[in-house]
C-alpha cells in the first residue's frame, strides 16, 4: 500500500513539473513575441521619420503667392520673415496711396465745380488736366485756333470752365498734380511687390537646395535590442543597427 501511495506522489510531481515547465516556456515565448513586435514598430517609426527632400517648384510657388512662405517651406523662416513683413508694408502703402490719390481727385473735381463752373458729366482725364493750364475755355480755344488745331477745340456749352483768379487755377492744379503723382507712384509700389516675390522665390530656391544638400549628408543611427527564443528553449539577444542617409 505504501508503495502504491509513493508511486502516485512521484507521478503527480512529474505531471505538475512538466506543466510548470510548459507554462514557463509559453510565457517566455509570449514575452519574446511582444518584444519582437515592439522592436519592429520602433524600426518602422525610424523609417517613417526619415526627412524627405523639399521641392524647389513648391518653394517658388509659395514665395510668389506670399513672400516668405517659400523660406518657411524650406525650414528657414528666420530669413523669410523679412519678405513677409515687407509684403505687408507694401500692401499697406499701396492701399494708402490709392485712398489718398482718389481723395485728391474728388477734391479737385469738387473744387472745379465750385470755382470754375465745371460740369462733371462726360469729362475725361485729359479735360481735367487741361483746365488746370488755362484760365478759361476761351483762352484755350483761342490758342488752338492760332495753332490751327481746330479739331482739339472744346464746345463751349459742354466743356465750359472759367477760373475767377489765377490763384484758384493754381490751387486746382496743385490738387490735380498731387493726385496724378500719387497714382503714378502706385506703379512703383506694384513693381516693388513683384520684385519682393521674385527675390523671395530666389532665396527660397537657395534655401531648399541647402536643405536638400544637408539632408543628403545626414547619417542617422538607431540601435535596437531584441530578445530571441531559440529552438532549444534558450534565449539570446540581438543588436540591430539601422542607418539612414
Amino acid at each position: 500500500m505504501k508503495i502504491i501511495l509513493i508511486s502516485i506522489v512521484i507521478i503527480s510531481v512529474q505531471i505538475f513539473s512538466q506543466s510548470d515547465v510548459q507554462s514557463f516556456y509559453s510565457f517566455k515565448q509570449q514575452i519574446v513575441d511582444e518584444i519582437s513586435l515592439t522592436n519592429n514598430a520602433e524600426q518602422q517609426t525610424v523609417f517613417d521619420d526619415v526627412k524627405q527632400k523639399k521641392n524647389t517648384g513648391l518653394a517658388i510657388l509659395y514665395s510668389l503667392l506670399l513672400p516668405g512662405m517659400g523660406e518657411l517651406y524650406a525650414d528657414a523662416y528666420d530669413s523669410g520673415v523679412y519678405f513677409t513683413v515687407a509684403d505687408g508694408v507694401l500692401w499697406g502703402t499701396f492701399a494708402g496711396m490709392n485712398v489718398y490719390a482718389n481723395w485728391q481727385k474728388d477734391r479737385y473735381i469738387s473744387y472745379s465745380q465750385s470755382n470754375a463752373s465745371v460740369s462733371s458729366d462726360g469729362k475725361d482725364e485729359d479735360y481735367y488736366a487741361t483746365i488746370g493750364k488755362y484760365l478759361s475755355i476761351d483762352q484755350y480755344n483761342d490758342e488752338k485756333a492760332l495753332e490751327r488745331n481746330f479739331d482739339e477745340m472744346y464746345s463751349t456749352e459742354k466743356y465750359f470752365w472759367k477760373w475767377n483768379t489765377s490763384t484758384e487755377q493754381k490751387n486746382y492744379k496743385n490738387m490735380w498734380v498731387s493726385s496724378e503723382q500719387t497714382f503714378n507712384d502706385v506703379r512703383f509700389v506694384v513693381g516693388a511687390l513683384l520684385l519682393n516675390r521674385v527675390v523671395s522665390a530666389i532665396n527660397a530656391v537657395r534655401l531648399v537646395s541647402r536643405y536638400n544638400n544637408n539632408l543628403s549628408q545626414e547619417v542617422g543611427w538607431n540601435v535596437s535590442l531584441g530578445l530571441k527564443s531559440n529552438p532549444d528553449n534558450t534565449s539570446s539577444y540581438n543588436i540591430n543597427f539601422i542607418t539612414s542617409f
